[in-house]
């Protein structure tokens, strides 16, 4: 069973562990010195950022991590898309990894996605839209947006996230379900 909790101080050793690991490293591009890590997730732990860094368990063990936001909370993310694409008022977004590299291949990445959607329904009641800007290099990542359920709607032009990188990025999106 998928299950989530706020991440918290207690969580950064871990989250230090996967932001190393090649496959997150190679598309997170973050330091993961113990004052990095602290000072860039630290705010969300405590409260003190409206984000919501979440970690993500099965059955109780940790394997991820999704960072739910609002755009409207992030003027300079929303600036940056706005001018590409419609982004409803309300739109929430997501940032995620699959930290644990045994749990790489197996569906995982698609069904966390899934069920913190489903759950912004819920926990965001005026969320219209969850829009997810991805690099076009990254398939894994694209393809688990897809197999959950997210249409592609548009090819923007964003700063990466790792310096080697162009700027070319898909952006996906999912509306909030007719009641």
């Amino acid at each position: 069973m998928i299950s989530w909790r706020r991440l918290d101080e207690t969580d950064f050793p871990l989250l230090r562990q996967w932001l190393r690991q090649p496959h997150v490293a190679r598309w997170w591009h973050h330091e993961t010195s113990p004052e990095a890590v602290a000072r860039d997730f630290g705010p969300a732990a405590r409260g003190e950022e409206p984000s919501e860094d979440l970690l993500i368990l099965l059955d109780g063990e940790p394997f991820g991590l999704v960072q739910r936001y609002r755009f409207a909370d992030y003027a300079e993310d929303l600036s940056e898309l706005a001018h590409q694409a419609e982004i409803p008022q309300e739109a929430m977004s997501v940032d995620y990894l699959i930290g644990d590299p045994k749990r790489i291949g197996q569906g995982l990445g698609t069904r966390m996605i899934q069920e913190v959607v489903r759950a912004t329904w819920a926990d965001h009641p005026d969320a219209t839209a969850v829009l997810v800007p991805v690099h076009v290099g990254n398939r894994a990542s694209w393809r688990i947006l897809e197999k959950a359920g997210l249409l592609r709607v548009a090819d923007v032009s964003l700063e990466p996230d790792n310096p080697i990188d162009d700027r070319a990025h898909y952006l996906y999106r999912i509306d909030r379900p007719a009641i």
